[in-house]
């Protein structure tokens, strides 16, 4: 019952994670980003501990495989889960356990990996990389949603997607971007895309806001000085 991409910026060092589901509020359960050290997607039968302990090998040093190996060695019902990870080099790794839902696959490229479950064909994944790749020239934001569409056009989900989410990390400790449409009837992909159209031009301006006030652009709200 969903799809998803996680990548790495080469030029950055950013990572983010998009994510559609036909379930509501899939990016609170299924994307976890940590900067500096990587992205997990947990999903399918989901378990939403996996994720930071994911996070938590690969920050310890392991590899994007070998943290893998790890969760499927000790996680509980293993083999209901689906696991995408990018190490902090832009490894990845995944797995779809022997009950993963419907048709299933998963795709790997450098600095990104894409799986789904309930899918209309096995190849979707591999399309969501590829435009990822194609789109190497653009921002990590422009390429994960990019990996999106692709999905869509390649035929997506069997049924219709009803959330999705997309989170970022850069050099901050929280989410430069966490954008989600958690329920519509509409089209939660393109809504998403026009959030994070929305955002992009102000998300810096938020870091700086936090890291410090004094150098921030003005708030554009009643009262600014």
């Amino acid at each position: 019952m969903t799809f998803s991409v996680s990548g790495r910026c080469e030029r950055t060092g950013m990572f983010g994670i998009a994510v559609s589901s036909s379930s509501p509020s899939v990016a609170a359960r299924c994307a976890h980003v940590r900067a500096g050290v990587g992205a997990v997607s947990t999903q399918n039968v989901t378990d939403p501990r996996l994720g930071p302990k994911g996070l938590d090998l690969m920050a310890q040093g392991l590899s994007a495989e070998d943290a893998l190996a790890r969760l499927v060695a000790e996680a509980p019902h293993i083999e209901f889960r689906q696991l995408a990870l990018v190490d902090g080099a832009g490894r990845t790794a995944a797995y779809s356990g022997a009950r993963t839902l419907g048709t299933h696959a998963s795709a790997r490229g450098d600095n990104v990996v894409a799986a789904g479950n309930m899918l209309t064909g096995a190849g979707i994944p591999q399309a969501m990389v590829e435009a990822f790749a194609a789109a190497g020239d653009r921002h990590l934001g422009d390429r994960l949603i990019a990996a999106m569409r692709a999905a869509v056009l390649a035929g997506g989900e069997a049924g219709p997607v009803h959330s999705m989410g997309l989170v970022m990390v850069d050099k901050v400790s929280w989410n430069v971007a966490d954008l989600r449409v958690d329920w519509t009837e509409n089209d939660p992909i393109e809504e998403c895309a026009a959030l994070w159209q929305r955002w992009r031009t102000e998300m810096d301006a938020y870091v700086t806001r936090a890291l410090d006030p004094t150098r921030a652009p003005t708030y554009g709200v009643p009262g600014d000085l």
